[in-house]
């Protein structure tokens, strides 16, 4: 009897076991219409910015993309500006957005696929190339690249927070705020949310024109070596500073949104909290990333597992009913190709006979991309409830800081001091 009631005392004490309520938390369905919303409005934006076609490719004859610049790029970024000059104006562009888009939930299939396979080498080789790609949108389409992330950040700046908020009253409490509720939150601290992961790179800026300057200094014949080399303590100094903030920025960017949700904190203070917690507790922080990642990728195959079933149970049986050929396949199959494990949705490279086809041919792609919306909005919805909960286990184990213990209206009521007249009556002469 003893020993039960150590072991559930020791299990009890365990932090890392609370990771796996992340799942619950981010399938509900107000985060999910939030982080809908989100994405409507960012494909909407990313949609209309295409209209450029900036991004130069090549089409087969039924006009479909085979190759883009992205791909010679990864694949050898100096022949990148010989297939741009050779292949600009003979065919349609595309635009940076879908172009992305497509490297990415690619990029993000073989990750999950690496983690079960247990090669970490595959993780990182694919996180090297989303940076590289990034890269590539940022040296060959910069203002384009600027003008979306602006745009990108002020709506996640608005949902990201809401979901932080909700989750950390799910897990504070276990109270459930409404839609409403969530996003008056994230709007009232909409500073907050979108300068936090802005502002570390304003304190870099700083110290790297310093060394910058002090590199140009360099070119002056004679005296600029001389005043490199006794310059090179403080440039030294700034180099520290820069990794520094660099390490705290990456290791600590999950943690700036669950600390404004959580205590309210400004930019700032949330850039110091998650700083502090990865320099106070890095392995405890990477403990618990680990986690959340594995768990994140078993919750994700699963739901992409759902879709999936729910889409070929649905492809299944409306072919069964639709008798009529087109080319020699299903009337169906030239709507809708049936769908696959590792592509969900795709273009049928089937020509429609006549344009009711072609008109139910997009509404059906239209519907499609609806239920990979919500697949991928579960992917945000968990990232930003299993951060909420990080924050929320590091808080208490670097600042013992209850977990209940959170940020609240009523914390910045002032109750003002009654006043009251109080006359002192004065006994008449006798």
């Amino acid at each position: 009897m003893v020993s039960e009631n150590n072991s559930s005392i020791v299990f009890e004490g365990l932090l890392f076991p609370k990771i796996f309520r992340t799942f619950r938390m981010a399938i509900q369905p107000t985060k999910l219409i939030i982080i809908f919303s989100a994405l409507i409005i960012i494909c909407l934006a990313g949609w209309i910015m295409d209209h450029s076609e900036t991004v130069a490719c090549k089409r087969n004859t039924k006009g479909k993309i085979i190759e883009t610049e992205l791909q010679i790029y990864m694949a050898n970024q100096s022949q990148i500006h010989k297939y741009i000059e050779t292949n600009r104006g003979k065919s349609r562009g595309t635009g940076v957005f879908s172009t992305l888009w497509h490297f990415t939930a690619a990029t993000f299939q073989a990750s999950v696929d690496s983690v079960f396979e247990l090669k970490i080498k595959g993780v990182g080789k694919n996180i090297k190339e989303y940076f590289k790609a990034a890269g590539w949108a940022l040296r060959h389409h910069f203002i384009y690249c600027i003008i979306f992330f602006v745009i990108y950040l002020c709506v996640i700046s608005i949902a990201g927070g809401a979901i932080c908020r909700i989750a950390a009253l799910q897990f504070a409490r276990g109270e459930k705020p409404g839609l409403t509720e969530a996003l008056r939150f994230s709007t009232q601290r909409f500073t907050s949310f979108f300068l936090a992961p802005l502002t570390p790179i304003g304190i870099i800026i700083v110290p790297v024109l310093f060394i910058f300057i002090l590199g140009l200094i360099g070119n002056i014949p004679w005296v600029g070596e001389l005043i490199i080399g006794i310059s090179m303590p403080l440039a030294l100094i700034a180099g520290a500073l820069i990794t520094v903030v660099l390490i705290g920025m990456f290791a600590g960017f999950n943690l700036m949104f669950p600390a404004v949700a959580y205590d309210g904190s400004d930019c700032f203070d949330s850039i110091s909290r998650s700083f502090s917690y990865v320099y106070a507790k890095p392995w405890r922080m990477g403990f618990y990333t680990t986690i959340a990642a594995v768990y994140g990728a078993i919750s994700y195959t699963f739901v992409r597992l759902f879709s999936f079933i729910l889409l070929f149970a649905t492809h299944l049986f409306l072919e069964l009913g639709i008798l009529v050929k087109i080319e020699n396949v299903s009337k169906l199959t030239a709507i809708w190709p049936k769908p696959t494990l590792t592509k969900l949705i795709d273009y049928s490279d089937i020509a429609t006979t006549n344009w009711t086809e072609s008109i139910a041919a997009f509404l059906v792609y239209l519907f499609l991309l609806a239920v990979v919306g919500l697949v991928v909005s579960f992917i945000i919805s968990f990232y930003f409830s299993a951060n909420t909960i990080i924050y929320s286990l590091m808080r208490y184990k670097v600042d013992n800081t209850a977990i209940e213990d959170m940020y609240t209206y009523f914390d910045e009521t002032e109750i003002e001091p009654v006043i009251t007249d109080s006359k002192t009556e004065q006994n008449p002469p006798v």
